[in-house]
């Protein structure tokens, strides 16, 4: 622990579990105060609870990213209980897979909302605090099904492309005011998404990645941690692909 992210307040939604509550300790490690926003507030507790119980300052809240007054609340009450935000990390997201040709237009407008929309909310109410600090940083969690394309994914991979698209123009439009936004796009990760497929399924993804292994939830989360430290201050606008050499 260097604790580099000390006194920094850090909001990382879809925290409750996964690779958000990876991303999470990571942050808690290196001494900001977590604020695990997540529509299930009762596991965003417990994991709060726990990384408490190892001496790390973080807190739950009830958050679903598609409701903009919600949104607004909480980062008002995140500004009152602590401070304004300095560190912004955009996990939270859905899947409802289908074949595009048969996506029901009601899917098609859940994971927007909740993947892309919601991650502007954020954003939006992010800079608004982070413009007056002249600092801050953001991190859109995107995906490698973003940047390829992925078929029976079209709602999921559309919502990942558009968070490539957010990250490059909040970037652009934030800089002058030493706020710096990148996209993480993680490959397949060994989550509880990909533990439930079958074993051919696994090798078979596992057959197109170089380094040969599905990666961890720590891979994105140490990732995560450098771009939001000022080890990353000079680098801003771009998308880093955690994939195990998928895409060279």
């Amino acid at each position: 622990m260097n604790m580099s992210l000390k006194d920094k307040a850090a909001l990382v939604t879809g925290g409750a579990q996964g690779i958000g509550l990876t991303i999470a300790e990571a942050l808690a490690l290196e001494g900001a105060h977590v604020f695990l926003g997540d529509v299930n507030l009762e596991g965003a507790e417990k994991s709060a609870e726990n990384l408490r119980s190892q001496g790390h300052k973080a807190s739950a809240v009830q958050l679903n990213v598609a409701d903009p007054e919600q949104v607004r609340s909480v980062f008002d009450s995140i500004s009152k209980e602590a401070k304004p935000v300095d560190i912004l990390i955009n996990n939270a997201g859905i899947t409802r897979d289908g074949l595009a040709m048969r996506m029901k237009e009601e899917d098609w407008d859940l994971v927007l909302n909740i993947n892309l929309k919601g991650s502007f909310l954020c954003s939006q109410q992010a800079a608004k605090q982070m413009m007056k600090q002249k600092r801050g940083a953001i991190v859109n969690i995107s995906s490698i099904v973003g940047v390829m394309g992925n078929a029976g994914q079209a709602n999921y991979s559309s919502s990942k492309a558009g968070l490539i698209g957010l990250t490059k123009t909040m970037a652009r439009e934030l800089a002058a005011r030493n706020i710096t936004v990148n996209a993480v796009a993680p490959g397949f990760i060994d989550t509880d998404m990909t533990r439930v497929l079958d074993e051919k399924v696994r090798g078979k993804l596992i057959e197109q990645i170089p380094l040969a292994r599905l990666g961890e939830p720590k891979d994105i989360a140490d990732c995560v941690s450098f771009l939001v430290s000022e080890k990353a201050r000079y680098i801003t606008g771009q998308v880093i692909n955690v994939n195990g050499g998928m895409l060279m």
